[in-house]
């Protein structure tokens, strides 16, 4: 029996060729986690043009522009997640950079996908010289434990912080930090 296909953790390179699958594929698994209830910044109702539009609007402008880096997680050659670290920081935050957009396509979840590119992510702020990472998280979700488990410390909660995926209600957030200097692994 062959063994299944390992997943492979890269930096986006969206001037190679593939690009524009990439955007389709980055859009598949922003639209398929938002359609599973991911808080993301996104409600519904959010079509697949629109989580492309995300990636090709907002996110790309700011990889060209080098104040963004965007993780992929493939299996096969088929993007299955994805983590951004924003590198656009005030003058007197030089040492920051901020977490965004964990997402893992739900058919590839429980995989260690989610952690994997975290990882990537922690190497990825030490090669850029970023040693404090921040983030933000809905408060009891999925992802909380997640973070917390990889040395992330909750700093605080702010109540009724957005609308959930389907608008029905406000969700606090949890806001978490890692020092980076603090942990070199």
């Amino acid at each position: 029996m062959a063994s299944p296909d390992p997943i492979r953790i890269e930096r986006w390179n969206p001037d190679s060729t593939g690009a524009n699958d990439d955007l389709d594929m980055l859009g598949s698994v922003l639209h398929a986690c938002v359609h599973a209830g991911a808080s993301v910044s996104f409600v519904l109702p959010f079509s697949r043009d629109d989580a492309k539009a995300f990636w090709q609007d907002q996110v790309l402008p700011a990889v060209h522009a080098g104040s963004r880096c965007v993780l992929l997680a493939r299996l096969g050659g088929r993007i299955v997640g994805t983590v951004q670290l924003d590198l656009a920081t005030p003058p007197n935050q030089p040492h920051r950079a901020e977490v965004k957009k964990l997402l893992v396509h739900p058919d590839a979840r429980r995989r260690g996908i989610a952690r994997s590119l975290m990882a990537a992510a922690e190497e990825q702020a030490r090669e850029a010289q970023r040693t404090l990472l921040t983030l933000d998280t809905v408060t009891g979700g999925w992802a909380e434990p997640l973070y917390l488990s990889l040395g992330y410390a909750a700093i605080g909660v702010i109540p009724r912080y957005a609308l959930n995926f389907d608008s029905s209600e406000l969700e606090a957030t949890t806001v978490m930090c890692k020092d980076l200097s603090l942990n070199r692994g």
